[in-house]
C-alpha cells in the first residue's frame, strides 16, 4: 500500500520544481532568431542577470550546466600554469578546482572540511604569505549543496582586500542566486557564475557568468581562451555571437518568465521566503536530532544555508528513508554525495517552494522515521509549523 498518488514533490537540490508558468512559457512556436524580438529577449535577460548578480559588469549566457560555466570563468581569465587557490567547504569548490587543474592551472586547496564554512581569517593569512603574488585567482562557492555549508562571501571579500592581494575573487552562486543576498560589486567579487536549474526555476541547460572590469582586463592576456567560452567573441556585434551560434530559444523563454516571477515577488521577499522556509526545516531537524540518530552536517548554525539542509544519520541507512519517502509517499529527498555518500540525506528548500511544500516534505520524513522505527525526537513538523506561525504575520 502506498499514498503516493498525485504530484511528486521534489526536495532535491536541483533540478528544482519548475513553476507551471515557466513550463507554459516554453510551449510556443520557435522564434525567428534573426528578429528584433530575439535581440530584445537576449538584451533583457543580460540586463536582468547583471541585476541578479548585483553588478555593473557584463553578463554572459552559455548553453551549459554549472560545470560548463566553471570552464567559462576559468578559460577567460587564466593562462596555462597560473596558480589558483581553492577554498574548501565541501565538494563543489573542489570540483571547480579539478576543472582548473585539467585545463592547465596549478591548484592549491586551502584545506577546510565538510562540516564547516570557509574561515575568512585563514584566507587572509594564506594570501599574506604569498609575497610574490603567485596566486592569480581564488575560487569559492556561496553555498555547497553537498555539505550544506553557507560561506560568508562578503567577509571573505573583505579578508582578500585586507591582505592587499591582487588575485581575482571568483564565486559560484549556482545554489544561491535568486534565493539569498549576493552583491557582486559591493563584496569585491570579480567573476561570478550560476546555473538555471536551482533558484532560477528554469530547466537545466543554461549557465551564467558575470565579470567586472578588472576581470575583463585580465581576460585580454589569458591564453586558455577558446572560441566557445570567449568573452571577446561573445561581445561581437552580430547577435548569434552572444550564444556562439544558435540561441537556446525555448530555454530563454523559460528564463524570461522565471525572472519575471522573481521580479514580481520582489527579490528581497524571495530571500526572506527562503530564510523562513529554511529555518522551518532546521527547527524540524533540531527536534529529530534529539533521538541521537539524525543531526546537522554543518555544526555551526550561522553556517547552514538557506537553500539546502544536509542531514546526517548515525547507525541507520539514509537510502531506506529515501526509498520510503519516494515509493510510499511521493517525496524525493536528495542523497548524500561525496564524503557523505551513504551517511546523509538532503532536504532542498530553494526556488519554486512554499510553506505547504516544505511542511508536506517534513511531514513525510516524520512518517518515514516512524514507519522505519528510526529513533528521533517527536514533534519536528510541529516545531516547523510553530516557527512559521510566529514568523509569517496575519496582516
Amino acid at each position: 500500500m502506498t499514498v503516493r498518488a498525485g504530484r511528486e514533490f521534489l526536495a532535491i537540490p536541483g533540478p528544482t520544481t519548475m513553476p507551471d508558468e515557466v513550463l507554459q512559457a516554453m510551449h510556443r512556436p520557435a522564434l525567428d532568431i534573426y528578429s528584433a524580438e530575439m535581440v530584445e529577449l537576449t538584451e533583457s535577460l543580460l540586463r536582468d542577470l547583471s541585476k541578479l548578480f548585483s553588478t555593473k559588469g557584463n553578463s554572459y549566457i552559455y548553453i551549459a550546466n554549472g560545470h560548463g560555466a566553471w570552464e567559462a570563468t576559468l578559460s577567460n581569465v587564466l593562462s596555462r600554469g597560473d596558480k589558483v587557490l581553492v577554498l574548501e567547504s565541501g565538494r563543489f569548490a573542489i570540483g571547480w578546482g579539478l576543472a582548473a587543474s585539467a585545463m592547465g592551472a596549478e591548484v592549491e586547496v586551502l584545506k577546510g572540511d565538510w562540516r564547516r564554512a570557509i574561515r575568512p581569517a585563514e584566507v587572509e593569512e594564506r594570501l599574506r604569505r604569498d609575497k610574490e603574488h603567485a596566486i592569480k585567482a581564488i575560487l569559492a562557492v556561496q553555498v555547497d549543496t553537498a555539505s550544506g555549508a553557507y560561506n560568508d562571501i562578503e567577509a571573505i571579500g573583505k579578508a582578500i582586500k585586507a591582505s592587499g592581494h591582487p588575485a581575482l575573487f571568483m564565486v559560484d552562486t549556482v545554489a544561491s542566486l535568486g534565493c539569498m543576498p549576493f552583491e557582486m560589486d559591493a563584496w569585491g567579487i570579480d567573476v561570478a557564475m550560476s546555473g538555471s536549474q536551482k533558484g532560477l526555476m528554469t530547466p537545466p541547460g543554461l549557465g551564467f557568468v558575470a565579470a567586472n572590469a578588472r576581470a575583463q582586463e585580465v581576460h585580454k592576456c589569458a591564453n586558455l581562451r577558446t572560441p566557445y567560452w570567449d568573452w571577446t567573441e561573445r561581445g561581437g556585434t552580430e547577435h548569434y555571437r552572444k550564444y556562439a551560434g544558435t540561441a537556446p530559444v525555448h530555454l530563454l523563454f523559460a528564463l524570461r518568465k522565471a525572472i519575471d516571477m522573481l521580479t514580481a515577488e520582489g527579490l528581497e521577499n524571495a530571500h526572506l521566503r527562503h530564510r523562513l522556509l529554511a529555518e522551518a526545516v532546521r527547527r524540524a531537524v533540531a527536534v529529530w536530532a534529539e533521538g541521537q540518530v539524525l543531526g546537522f552536517n554543518i555544526t555551526e548554525p550561522s553556517e547552514r544555508s538557506n537553500t539546502v539542509t544536509t542531514v546526517t544519520m548515525n547507525g541507520h541507512d539514509p537510502a531506506a528513508l529515501q526509498r520510503y519517502c519516494k515509493e510510499k509517499c511521493g517525496v524525493v529527498l536528495g542523497t548524500g554525495i561525496g564524503d557523505l555518500q551513504g551517511q546523509a540525506f538532503r532536504i532542498a528548500h530553494m526556488g519554486h517552494v512554499n510553506a505547504p511544500m516544505i511542511l508536506g516534505t517534513l511531514g513525510v520524513v516524520e512518517v518515514a522515521l516512524n514507519a522505519l522505527g528510526i529513533p528521533h525526537g517527536k514533534g519536528g513538523t510541529e516545531a516547523a509549523i510553530e516557527w512559521l506561525g510566529e514568523s509569517v504575520g496575519a496582516d
